[in-house]
């Protein structure tokens, strides 16, 4: 994978043309020329920071913002006194996320999951971190709820937290589907209204 210049403007440029057109009609149906005529930059430029369309794929996957994952952070540790609000804020904000474009797309991290787990592995590994990390994020804002709020009923934290993950991708494919990404936002008020019952509100 090659390192140099991993910020630069031309870069970032393919980055997000590649980002655009993968949500649009998926990462296999996307074209190496094509991302270079949506980015306005050539073929070399384009091997010149990347080594193959997969090792861009895999870049994709690392840039922090790549699946809004950072402005999910930072619903999560807005500055909230209370813990579950913090949580109901973060499903707030997926709810609305997906409701306008690129959103209505999907989830780059999902339709990547789905696409090439059987065809590329390393990005299937790539994959399976992804949502490893996202689900220890929500485990740990569910863990400080927790201490919180005290449930009467155990609480497995990390499987509420996988469950959340499995309900908004679920609900993603579902809406694309239809072609109706208003179901995004009704499951998870579904999934508000099943943690505010675990709570006890």
């Amino acid at each position: 994978m090659k390192t140099a210049q991993t910020r630069a403007p031309a870069r970032e440029k393919l980055l997000d043309a590649a980002q655009r057109l993968m949500l649009a009609k998926g990462y296999p149906a996307t074209t190496v020329d094509e991302i270079c005529a949506a980015a306005r930059l050539t073929k070399g430029s384009f091997f010149h920071y990347f080594e193959s369309k997969e090792d861009l794929g895999k870049a994709l996957l690392n840039r922090d913002d790549s699946s809004g994952q950072r402005m999910g952070r930072d619903a999560l540790l807005a500055r909230k006194r209370d813990p579950l609000e913090r949580v109901y804020d973060y499903l707030d904000f997926a709810a609305r996320r997906y409701q306008s474009p690129p959103g209505r797309n999907g989830c780059l991290l999902g339709n990547f999951a789905q696409e090439l787990s059987d065809t590329h592995p390393a990005i299937r590994s790539l994959c399976a971190e992804r949502f490893d990390e996202w689900a220890a994020t929500l485990k740990r804002a569910l863990d400080e709820a927790k201490m919180t709020h005290r449930p009467r009923a155990a609480l497995d934290t990390r499987s509420l937290a996988e469950h959340f993950i499995a309900v908004l991708e679920g609900s993603l494919i579902l809406g694309k589907a239809h072609r109706d990404m208003r179901i995004v936002r009704k499951n998870l008020r579904h999934f508000k209204r099943y943690l505010k019952t675990i709570f006890q509100e």
